[in-house]
């Protein structure tokens, strides 16, 4: 039951990266601004990256947690 949980919570965590890192949504970071001289658009990339890795990281270690395999 637990893989199937899991499963679904992969596929709408990837449905959510493909929302956020599609055009309409991405568009709106597309301005003049820079963070620490970086401009927005490829600081707002790699920050929506980092954390879908980290959900996706978060959420392999909390399946194998559950396991009870350490």
């Amino acid at each position: 039951m637990a893989e199937g949980l899991t499963s679904q919570r992969l596929v709408a965590l990837f449905g959510c990266g493909w929302v956020l890192l599609n055009f309409p949504l991405l568009g709106l970071w597309d301005v003049d601004t820079t963070v620490l001289g970086v401009p927005l658009l490829p600081a707002a990339l790699m920050a929506l990256w980092a954390l879908l890795i980290a959900a996706v990281a978060w959420l392999m270690e909390r399946q194998h947690a559950a396991d009870g395999d350490d």
